[in-house]
């Protein structure tokens, strides 16, 4: 028996986001079936992150435990030929026995993109939120301080049974080019529609609904309802898994 890990690519638009589920085409579902089809054993992956419906991925990695003799770039080659053309294998690699997915990551990097032109463009509206304000994006930055370190993100997720509300945000990162911005997280895990949460309230704070300097007091007083809007999906990647 070998661990073999994958890096995946996939286009969210048409999945009930990555992680099995019964009434629901799924990323994980996909890439399980096939694999199980291919090698001819059950093979149940283990992803890094769970992303959610909706939500792309450049780099996902999952793992999963085989018998077989089919060299790594030959199972990538195969798999490509059998996958939907919206997931992608882009790297298989033999990993050690002890590694998880999920478990033995150190970070992620993950990016959202918001289309703020008056019309949204045609070509893009898959992969950004068109969000039609006129953004004060160094309100935004200015934003940032509040949010880097370890804190507890209680009022950043919709998972009230959230028990280890605590992640580490070590860098945010926001470029515009005036018709498109694009915010970049590094952190060392995020909860459950955090990301987008964060996405909605630092909009709100560039359109000047909010005020960067009452962060501390959002985080403080671990409430949702104090938190900006939920961001849609369809504008956020998993770009990068770090071990």
């Amino acid at each position: 028996m070998k661990r073999i890990g994958l890096v995946v690519a996939y286009d969210g638009t048409n999945y009930c986001g990555w992680q099995t589920q019964p009434n629901g085409i799924t990323v994980q579902g996909v890439l399980n079936d096939t694999l199980s089809e291919l090698l001819g054993e059950k093979i149940e992956t283990i992803g890094a992150s769970r992303t959610d419906a909706g939500v792309h991925a450049l780099g996902n990695v999952a793992v999963f435990d085989t018998n077989t003799r089919i060299p790594g770039e030959k199972i990538s080659y195969a798999l490509n030929q059998r996958l939907p053309e919206d997931i992608r294998i882009v790297k298989v690699e033999l990993v050690k026995n002890g590694f998880h997915a999920r478990k033995s990551a150190k970070g992620k990097k993950y990016e959202y993109y918001i289309d703020c032109r008056d019309k949204p463009d045609v070509f893009s509206r898959r992969y950004c939120y068109h969000y039609p304000e006129k953004l004060d994006i160094e309100a935004m930055r200015d934003a940032v301080q509040y949010l880097i370190g370890p804190k507890n993100f209680t009022s950043f997720t919709d998972d009230k049974e959230c028990k280890d509300p605590i992640r580490r945000i070590t860098n945010i990162k926001i470029v515009s080019t005036g018709e498109k911005v694009r915010i970049t997280y590094y952190g060392t895990g995020f909860l459950y529609h955090m990301v987008r949460i964060l996405t909605g309230t630092l909009l709100e704070i560039g359109t000047g609904k909010r005020e960067a300097s009452m962060l501390p007091v959002v985080i403080a007083a671990e409430d949702r309802s104090l938190a900006g809007f939920l961001a849609p999906a369809r504008g956020l990647f998993l770009r990068k898994v770090y071990y």
